[in-house]
């Protein structure tokens, strides 16, 4: 039997954000509708949000992508691969600028811009106006995700319904 983290003893760190912030609701249900406006394949979204949550290294967001991506249909080889994409013969040229977009926006440039010119071209030949806004914002709503699931810190893995903390005392 696999022990899930509140077997565990694990906690997650706030209440349910949504009830200490019910704006939370409506902000989230934007985003989706926005990622999820068809203009970028819902797998492709998938991949996009499981690599944020491996280049953000939190486990939470990995495992949630991760079941997001098999709900979607996106094959295991591909799903295994995403951490590795770049020589991967898995991914279409759409999905690997998908990928390389959400890469450059997540980590930090050396020197210059974080997407380049290049980059950008490259998407634009993939994806159609629409599409390529629909695929920033797709990486915006993983963004937005992003400080509560670092200082959040839910749990890998438990329903929506059991993750949060119950008190409200902070």
């Amino acid at each position: 039997m696999n022990e899930t983290a509140t077997d565990l003893g694990f906690t997650s760190r706030f209440s349910d954000p949504q009830q200490l912030v019910p704006e939370l609701g409506d902000v989230s249900a934007a985003l989706f509708k926005i990622s999820g406006n068809g203009t970028v394949p819902r797998r492709t979204v998938t991949l996009v949000h499981l690599r944020a949550g491996q280049l953000v290294e939190n486990t939470y967001m990995t495992v949630m992508h991760t079941a997001n991506a098999r709900r979607a249909g996106v094959p295991e080889e591909k799903i295994a691969a995403v951490a590795s994409w770049k020589d991967a013969p898995y991914f279409t040229p759409a999905e690997r600028v998908a990928l390389e977009l959400a890469e450059a926006v997540l980590t930090p440039a050396g020197h210059g811009e974080r997407v380049s010119d290049d980059l950008y071209t490259r998407a634009a030949k993939e994806y159609d106006a629409t599409a390529l806004a629909t695929l920033a914002m797709a990486i915006g709503q993983v963004n937005f995700f992003i400080p509560l699931a670092l200082i959040g810190k839910p749990l890998p893995g438990v329903s929506m319904a059991d993750q949060w903390r119950t008190s409200t005392s902070e």
